[in-house]
């Protein structure tokens, strides 16, 4: 039960992402760049030097080996298959731009910007699902380690969010529908929890493999979204925000 809450709360943070774009546009570059960057550094930190060990004292060298590239592997194969734009390639949607404004009064410009958001929505949706099943790893091994995935799971959702209501809303869709996308697309991540239950139970091997399958995924999120995105918008805050991130987790479980 704790698995799909933590999951639920992680997964729903896409919604604040939401809100943020809805009520204040878009953000700044640098708030964005050290939010990415300190997101990178907390879920680094974890799967590195919490995930990897725990897994290793639940299982053997092999079955954390395949984890971990399986784990990856299904991260890079759904950005091959549906791969979905990022928060540092939607500067010009802030509504308070020209751009968005013209964007808003150009019907052509509308159904290319809802596109480009309902790509995004079935992008961030399906790798909501192996995120939800981390958080349930992490608390397989136990409740400190599966809280620190949510909250770094989280704090990579809130850019997901407003990557994903940037086109949206710029394209024209109400604000109570994007809410929903982002809603919809953020509970993906309780049926990745509630399906990772399932195989835990079917045998304790699934345990060390599914730790190690959780940082084979936050390790390519990392590399693959939240350290080139971040750079892309700021690099010395994103360096910044990452060291902040990795010593968090050093403080907190040090």
């Amino acid at each position: 039960m704790e698995s799909l809450v933590y999951s639920f709360l992680a997964g729903i943070s896409t919604v604040l992402g939401a809100l943020v774009v809805m009520f204040l546009g878009m953000p700044g570059r640098n708030f964005l760049s050290g939010m990415l960057g300190f997101a990178g550094g907390v879920m680094l930190a974890i799967a590195l030097f919490d995930l990897m060990p725990e897994a290793l004292e639940h299982g053997s060298m092999a079955s954390v080996l395949i984890g971990f590239l399986l784990g990856a592997g299904i991260m890079y194969a759904l950005d091959m298959l549906i791969p979905h734009a990022h928060v540092s390639n939607n500067q010009q949607l802030d509504p308070g731009d020209p751009g968005y404004q013209t964007a808003s009064q150009d019907p052509e410009m509308n159904k290319k910007l809802l596109r480009v958001g309902y790509l995004i929505f079935l992008g961030i949706s399906l790798h909501n699902l192996p995120e939800g099943l981390a958080i349930g790893a992490g608390l397989e091994a136990s409740p400190e380690l599966g809280l620190y995935i949510a909250v770094a799971i989280g704090l990579h959702n809130i850019p997901e969010g407003i990557a994903l209501a940037g086109p949206l809303r710029a394209g024209g869709l109400s604000m109570a529908n994007v809410l929903f996308l982002t809603l919809i697309a953020g509970l993906m991540a309780p049926v990745g929890a509630a399906l990772g239950m399932i195989f835990f139970n079917i045998s304790p091997v699934f345990i060390a493999g599914g730790l190690a399958f959780a940082a084979g995924a936050m390790v390519y999120i990392v590399n693959d979204e939240l350290i080139p995105q971040s750079h892309r918008l700021n690099n010395h805050v994103a360096i910044g925000g990452l060291i902040l991130g990795l010593l968090v987790v050093f403080f907190l479980t040090g």
